[in-house]
């Protein structure tokens, strides 16, 4: 038969060009070895033939769809799964693309747009992320300090690490830009003494959220809000924005820091903490994986390369004064996430449908490998409305890591 052969030659040519330690079996029961070994470390169920052609052409997004929608399943180590989806990808495209899909986004960031996306992604349900996040449900990189901390305590002093980057000090407002479910401003009034305002797009955020705020005893220092940070008035001593900006879209970023310098005092401190692309042309994540989670996951999210970060900073009237690369945190953090959820598999599917199940497993395994292997990063870009003085600069960087290594020890 015609895809006979031509499965044949594909397993024949990926032997060749990668030489991986996986093996495909048909529903008929003939298998084709993708390299050279004494048994495969990953084997590769394909079900029926309506999954061939997603196999021929093996992109992250053809290969996640085939699994996701149960065309093929998969055995062997989760993390052995994700570096022979990568292997399959690597021979069949080069790196990034997806030019075309990139414009059309840049016309889907409106409020009532944006306010789907982050329901779709962070609305699964509360209980669904229990399972898998640290008990305050911080869902951001975490900070590993000395690298050997638990998923709690690194999650408890990246809250720390930010507050102490950006001075927060007793009395001051504190804006957090997508809150999530609250963790960071219940740490900042709690610990710092900070009056603050959350905000949120997500319905099931805003709901745990307020309660943990009221459970806390901190309804007169802490407001949950269910708004969009362009309708948020008035102006703040400190503004985070963790993990949202990857929702704004790079054609408006620099109106998303503008909006951001608008808001903040004029002796005021914002830290953006988001994900970025290592691809300095295009953005997005490479070999098909961009176009999977757009599709699945994080629906018209975008990822500007750092340079763009910073250039739209600047066109929003903002100063950056230090920036932190934490990718290797993040891949720890996922690795965590990953983790767990394996764990909790049986309760995960209790639950979600089959395929939310497949989503979110791969896209944490991937995310990790994607985070270990350069292929995007993460940046804590800490700045202030430009055109200040110098001398109202800090001297070195050595506050933040003294006070943050004090707030941990006393935690």
């Amino acid at each position: 038969m015609l895809w006979e052969k031509k499965l044949a030659q594909w397993s024949a040519g990926v032997r060749a060009r990668a030489n991986l330690p996986a093996r495909l079996t048909l529903w008929d029961g003939q298998s084709f070895d993708f390299g050279t070994f004494s048994g495969p470390s990953v084997t590769l169920h394909v079900k029926s033939p309506a999954a061939l052609s997603l196999m021929l052409q093996p992109t992250l997004d053809n290969l996640g769809e085939a699994y996701v929608k149960s065309k093929i399943d998969i055995e062997g180590k989760l993390s052995d799964v994700i570096d022979i989806a990568y292997g399959l990808a690597k021979t069949s495209i080069d790196k990034p693309g997806g030019a075309l899909q990139n414009m059309a986004r840049y016309f889907t960031h409106t409020k009532s747009s944006d306010k789907k996306s982050i329901q779709y992604h962070y609305d699964v349900s509360n209980a669904f992320y229990q399972l898998w996040l640290d008990p305050n449900m911080v869902y951001s990189c975490a900070y590993f300090e000395n690298g050997d901390e638990d998923l709690a305590t690194a999650q408890l002093k990246k809250i720390d690490h930010i507050l102490t980057k950006i001075e927060l000090k007793p009395g001051q407002t504190l804006l957090d830009i997508g809150c999530g479910w609250g963790a960071l401003v219940i740490r900042a009034a709690q610990k710092f003494g900070a009056r603050c305002v959350g905000v949120t797009l997500s319905q099931n955020q805003f709901d745990l959220a307020t309660e943990r705020v009221k459970a806390a005893g901190l309804e007169d220092r802490i407001e949950i809000r269910l708004q969009d940070y362009r309708d948020v008035t008035g102006q703040f001593d400190r503004i985070t924005s963790v993990g949202m900006f990857e929702h704004v879209g790079r054609k408006n970023l620099p109106a998303y820091f503008k909006r951001v310098q608008e808001l903040l005092a004029e002796d005021g401190v914002v830290m953006n903490h988001g994900i970025t692309s290592s691809d300095p042309e295009g953005g997005g994540v490479s070999y098909g994986g961009g176009d999977f989670i757009d599709r699945y996951v994080f629906p018209n999210g975008e990822l500007p390369h750092i340079s763009l970060a910073l250039q739209a900073m600047q066109q929003g009237g903002l100063e950056a004064f230090d920036v932190e690369n934490l990718r290797r945190h993040y891949a720890q953090t996922l690795r965590c996430w990953s983790d767990a959820y394996e764990a909790n598999a049986a309760k995960a599917h209790e639950l979600v449908d089959e395929e939310k199940f497949r989503i979110w497993r791969i896209y944490l395994a991937g995310c990790a490998y994607a985070f270990e292997n350069d292929d995007v990063a993460i940046y804590q870009i800490v700045g202030r409305k430009a055109g200040r003085a110098a001398r109202t600069l800090p001297w070195s960087r050595r506050y933040i890591y003294d006070n943050t290594s004090a707030l941990s020890a006393g935690s």
